[in-house]
């Protein structure tokens, strides 16, 4: 953990502790009187805390870096996760599920689904929303790729994604639940009623799950937004 913020003001305190949950900090704004019924604002989920699964179909490994609490991989609501992919074949079944997956390493992907319609990742930080009930095949005309994952239950869920490779400026959405993930460089986020500002290091992830005024300053950013229907 490379940094520690903790201010004072008035009668609110806001501190960076450690969560229950082990691969997780939090930054939490709570009154000084009722410290104990303090609920996390930022939880910060450290990349050498992610967990190696196998994916769905066996045939490769998956880098898991959120998933909601209690769930298994045959029945979740949320999944966020890292894949690389270093041969042409079909992608794991996840019907009842949407999957937004966006090129983070490697020159190009193409995803055919349903062998109908082709989502062409060229860039980095392109990306594709598609059904995880869809027969998708991924090919690479340049060689391996990584990347990162959005997968969530299509009944529960909408879910909004933004990427910028360049610097730029987020407003989180003021209600559901939101994921910021860095991939090159530390990125500011500041409370803006406190103005208070923490960094989200290369790497990690940010979960942000209250209704708060939260701004994101980066580039090379990705932010998802889930919002329950």
């Amino acid at each position: 953990m490379n940094r520690e913020i903790i201010t004072y003001k008035e009668t609110q305190t806001t501190i960076f502790r450690k969560l229950p949950y082990t691969n997780t900090h939090a930054i939490c704004s709570l009154s000084t009187s009722n410290l104990k019924k303090a609920i996390p604002l930022l939880n910060i989920i450290h990349k050498n805390n992610f967990k190696t699964v196998p994916w769905k179909n066996g045939k490769g490994e998956t880098t898991e870096l959120a998933i909601n609490k209690g769930a298994s991989l045959a029945n979740f609501d949320w999944r966020i996760s890292i894949a690389s992919v270093v041969e042409n074949g079909i992608f794991s079944d996840f019907s009842g599920y949407q999957r937004n997956l966006v090129l983070i390493e490697g020159n190009s992907i193409e995803l055919c689904h349903n062998q109908t319609k082709t989502d062409k990742l060229c860039s980095l930080l392109d990306y594709a929303t598609f059904s995880g009930g869809c027969s998708t095949e991924g090919n690479l005309p340049n060689g391996s790729i990584k990347d990162f994952n959005i997968i969530t239950n299509e009944e529960k869920f909408d879910v909004t994604v933004t990427t910028s490779v360049t610097q730029a400026k987020f407003k989180i959405a003021d209600s559901g639940l939101s994921f910021v993930y860095s991939l090159a460089s530390d990125i500011e986020i500041k409370q803006d009623a406190t103005q208070q500002v923490t960094y989200l290091a290369q790497g990690d992830l940010l979960m942000i799950n209250e209704e708060k005024s939260i701004s994101v300053s980066g580039s090379m950013v990705i932010l998802a937004h889930l919002s329950e229907k």
